[in-house]
């Protein structure tokens, strides 16, 4: 029982309880853009071994809502001088993707971009989409606080169990080549975003997680990790949404969520060992979140679910071989500096 019960495999339960509960309470509770606590719920649950006690989970959702906030400033600029804003948000990100580089909170980086992009973009359209952006992250946060401790409550973590080596740091000298690539990569779906915010926010979304799984990707494997991952996270997205039609019911979906989470959970933590890296896992679920969250909200608004589909998960594609493309120009641009 002992065996059964390591370290690794209290996370994956964890992982995939408390993502496929997020995600039922997101939709069972109405939340406004829901996938967003499902996704919230992955990126606390797959990099914190321990519950956040009740101060530091409000002290988190506080910075949430003041970092995201930032967006709402930039609404004026972008209004009246759109070109000067979208300079002044490309410095921002490249502030902000430094920020994490360098061992800054992940998190808190990634709410600066969120606030840099999806509400500052959503803003421009109607000063009150904005608003209604950073109540659905601040709603989808404290719900993926909460279901990150009744997760370690389930599934507690071994009183013996080390702590998860620290990632590696980045070489001083890569910080800002590797910013600059992210910011490169996240900047187009914003200025996507500010023509239609409600059908590109999540491309956003998207491109953020890109940014940061392509952090650690090479030019060699960039198009398996970034390519593949996306086109994995799109497949899988398809086969739950089939198996959820099979008999359409809120329970059925966390099931079903908790089925597909345990499969990917394995593989993230090792225990189904793969030649893929644990980033390559860990965006594929959340393409898959993003993915199923807004045909679910296309089924219920009434759409088109599979031309929808199809052309975000096309723009996702073309968001992601875009990605690749910035891998490789700057790692030959990096190579040809060095060799010169």
């Amino acid at each position: 029982m002992s065996t059964e019960r390591s370290p690794r495999a209290q996370r994956a339960l964890r992982l995939a309880t408390g993502t496929a509960l997020s995600l039922a309470a997101s939709f069972g509770l109405g939340l406004p853009i829901p996938f967003f606590a499902p996704v919230l719920a992955v990126l606390l649950l797959a990099t914190l071994v321990r519950p956040l006690p009740f101060k530091a989970g409000v002290v988190l959702a506080l910075a949430a809502l003041l970092t995201t906030a930032i967006g709402l400033l930039l609404i004026p600029i972008l209004r009246y001088y759109p070109v000067s804003g979208v300079l002044l948000v490309g410095v921002c990100l490249f502030l902000a993707f430094r920020y994490g580089l360098r061992g800054g909170n992940n998190l808190i980086m990634t709410f600066l971009v969120i606030g840099l992009t999806m509400i500052s973009s959503a803003g421009v359209a109607d000063f009150e989409l904005g608003a209604l952006v950073i109540g659905a992250l601040v709603k989808g946060l404290v719900l993926a606080v909460g279901v990150l401790a009744l997760s370690h409550w389930l599934f507690p973590e071994p009183a013996n169990a080390p702590s998860p080596p620290a990632p590696p740091v980045m070489p001083a000298d890569e910080v800002g080549r590797v910013a600059l690539r992210t910011t490169l990569i996240v900047l187009p779906t914003f200025l996507l975003a500010l023509i239609d915010p409600a059908s590109y926010m999540p491309i956003i979304l998207k491109a953020v997680s890109l940014g940061q799984q392509s952090s650690t990707a090479t030019a060699r494997n960039a198009g398996r990790e970034l390519v593949g991952s996306t086109l994995f996270g799109g497949l899988l997205a398809i086969l739950l949404w089939c198996a959820l039609s099979l008999f359409v019911h809120l329970w059925m979906f966390f099931l079903w969520m908790l089925l597909f989470g345990l499969v990917l959970a394995r593989k993230l933590y090792a225990l189904s060992p793969t030649r893929f890296s644990p980033g390559f896992w860990l965006n594929s679920l959340i393409t898959m979140i993003i993915l199923l969250g807004q045909s679910v909200q296309d089924s219920a608004a009434g759409k088109d679910v599979y031309t929808a589909f199809a052309v975000r998960m096309g723009l996702f594609i073309v968001v992601t071989l875009y990605a690749c493309l910035m891998v490789n120009l700057l790692s030959q641009r990096r190579g040809g500096l060095i060799a010169g």
